[in-house]
């Protein structure tokens, strides 16, 4: 039973009330599953009025079995099979350049199916959404793609797009800056498109969406708990000081648990 009294759940609470959707952890949850949202975001980052997207996922994972996997935010599909990734990033070192170059990679090698063609692969795109204009040429938005130089600057048109939003530019009147200025709030009334408002009031003002934000909270937290006690676990083991058991009985970990890390440590 919750205790609405307890000083974590109080903290707690007053993290959902101050989230925004710039705020990572609340953009994936309220835009998982939303193609309302999702199609309106997109539509007006790319300035589009024709594109139908069929799915959302949000927190998708892409595996590598040769690299790092990577973690996408949103993971959006159109009706001709394009693919969307969306990542929100507060801190300018998580939008860094060869990230969004890794994350259109990793998109690609996971578009095509054994047996097809070259031409199966669908268009992608990359998209940062960043709080702050984090290529410092003071535009609103940056589309990246790729040019034929001896050309004049002929567009090559491989379908790789990367697109960088700038949050910092928010106030002017274009739907792009409205867009912005959504994604900065943290109450839905003052928000401007109601696809998102709807979300952001679900999860902040219904018992049944702030339950389900405070788990998604909860979780996150736990998750690093147990991320940590496996690395402090690392170094115990490492130290040699205490017997497996001791560490197991120590850290609340299971023994086996400690034995699989010891014999990563060794192997």
């Amino acid at each position: 039973m919750t205790d609405y009294n307890d000083q974590h759940y109080q903290e707690t609470m007053q993290r959902i009330r101050g989230l925004r959707l710039i705020d990572d952890v609340f953009m994936t949850v309220c835009f998982d599953g939303n193609i309302e949202g999702a199609q309106l975001l997109l539509s007006i980052i790319l300035d589009r009025d024709d594109l139908t997207v069929t799915e959302v996922k949000a927190q998708k994972v892409m595996k590598n079995l040769k690299g790092r996997d990577v973690w996408l935010d949103i993971l959006a599909t159109d009706k001709e099979g394009a693919l969307y990734n969306v990542e929100v990033q507060r801190a300018d070192a998580g939008a860094d350049k060869k990230r969004a170059r890794y994350h259109s990679s990793m998109l690609d090698s996971n578009m095509l199916a054994h047996g097809e063609t070259w031409a199966d692969i669908k268009e992608s795109y990359v998209i940062f959404i960043t709080e702050n204009d984090v290529l410092g040429l003071n535009k609103p938005i940056y589309h990246i793609d790729r040019y034929i130089f001896e050309c004049g600057c002929l567009p090559f048109n491989d379908g790789e797009h990367i697109i960088y939003v700038n949050g910092a530019m928010k106030g002017s009147d274009t739907a792009l800056a409205k867009l912005m200025s959504d994604f900065f709030c943290t109450e839905a009334k003052d928000m401007n498109y109601k696809a998102l408002s709807e979300k952001v009031r679900y999860f902040k003002e219904s018992e049944e969406g702030v339950e389900r934000m405070f788990d998604s909270l909860e979780d996150m937290r736990n998750e690093a708990v147990s991320e940590a006690t496996i690395e402090y676990a690392k170094k115990m083991i490492a130290r040699g000081k205490l017997t497996l058991e001791e560490i197991a009985e120590d850290l609340g970990l299971p023994l086996d648990k400690v034995k699989e890390l010891a014999e990563s440590e060794t192997a």
